[in-house]
């Protein structure tokens, strides 16, 4: 490798970033031209490796403005050698202070699509040459406007009276089964989006609705209008029969204020809850599998974002 460069961008560089065709055209990401405009991406966190003058590796960690916690390898495509990918990565590591979280995302099904494997072996494999090992895979899913299932009317559905209410109800649940965002809102924030849903999302609580059956509480779901994007920010059961209930109530929440698309994501082992998006209507978007270093997960920031890094970044 002794013909190739590794390097940071510098302001004004964003054209040799963008030298590099898109590996995966069909997958839904911000520009890298729009990060930098938003202050997301910073030149200072792009890394790019260069063979003859030729762009074979680029990587850009992300961290929104107003965040408290550290940058996240969000962009990382290679067009050479695995060891290529992780000398880059090596070298970026030691100048941002170590290892971090790497989001890989690709487009849904991309195990049984030839050509995405094809694009994401080889970063993959230099992720793990550089010390980061796989954390799990997240499933994001939308529905856009298919009609929804008929329900039984076993259940009856309100809006959740205060926080309280809400907090008292998530510390029952042990394993929500919707949570869209929580590798963001642990990355940026360093908030468990788990067991505290509402130090994340920073609107206002009239959408969230509780299940009941026969006036006991059952369920527990949080529709977002106001996020980046609608969404399903969390959603937990006490009683797994409501589930296919609670979504489609979700979902007429969310389209009754406006909504033409709606996102949820899930844990890709949560075969069940998967299933009951589809039924519901969802489909699936991208996967994004998540490596973190080997020696454990990065810390966590000491402090939360405000607001509008909530609110604006869910993704």
């Amino acid at each position: 490798m002794t013909d190739l460069v590794i390097r940071p961008l510098v302001a004004g560089e964003e054209h040799v970033f963008d030298s590099m065709p898109d590996p995966l055209p069909q997958l839904r990401q911000v520009a890298y031209a729009d990060g930098i405009a938003g202050g997301g991406y910073r030149p200072e966190n792009t890394w790019v490796a260069l063979r003859t003058g030729r762009v074979v590796a680029r990587a850009a960690w992300l961290l929104p403005p107003g965040a408290v916690g550290a940058p996240w390898l969000e962009r990382f495509d290679l067009d050479a050698e695995p060891e290529v990918g992780a000398a880059l990565l090596r070298a970026a590591h030691e100048a941002l202070g170590g290892p971090g979280l790497y989001l890989a995302a690709m487009p849904a099904h991309w195990r049984r699509r030839p050509e995405v494997l094809a694009v994401m072996e080889a970063p993959m494999a230099a992720a793990r040459l550089a010390g980061l090992v796989e954390r799990g895979e997240r499933l994001r899913c939308s529905w856009t406007g298919t009609p929804l299932p008929a329900t039984s009317g076993r259940y009856a559905f309100r809006p959740a009276a205060d926080p309280t209410e809400i907090n008292a109800l998530v510390a029952r649940i042990a394993e929500p089964d919707v949570l869209t965002g929580v590798e963001i809102a642990r990355a940026v924030g360093g908030v468990d989006l788990a067991t505290d849903p509402l130090a994340w999302l920073s609107g206002s609580i009239s959408e969230w609705r509780i299940a009941l059956d026969d006036g006991v509480p059952v369920g527990l779901v949080g529709p977002a209008g106001d996020a980046c994007y609608p969404l399903i920010a969390y959603l937990g059961l006490l009683d797994e029969a409501v589930r296919s209930e609670l979504l489609v109530e979700a979902v007429r929440v969310l389209a009754a204020g406006g909504a033409r698309e709606v996102i949820a994501d899930v844990d890709a082992h949560r075969v069940g809850v998967l299933a009951e998006l589809e039924r519901t209507g969802f489909r699936q978007l991208r996967s994004r599998v998540v490596f973190a270093p080997a020696t454990g997960t990065p810390p966590a920031p000491a402090a939360q974002p405000g607001p509008a890094v909530a609110a604006g970044h869910l993704d």
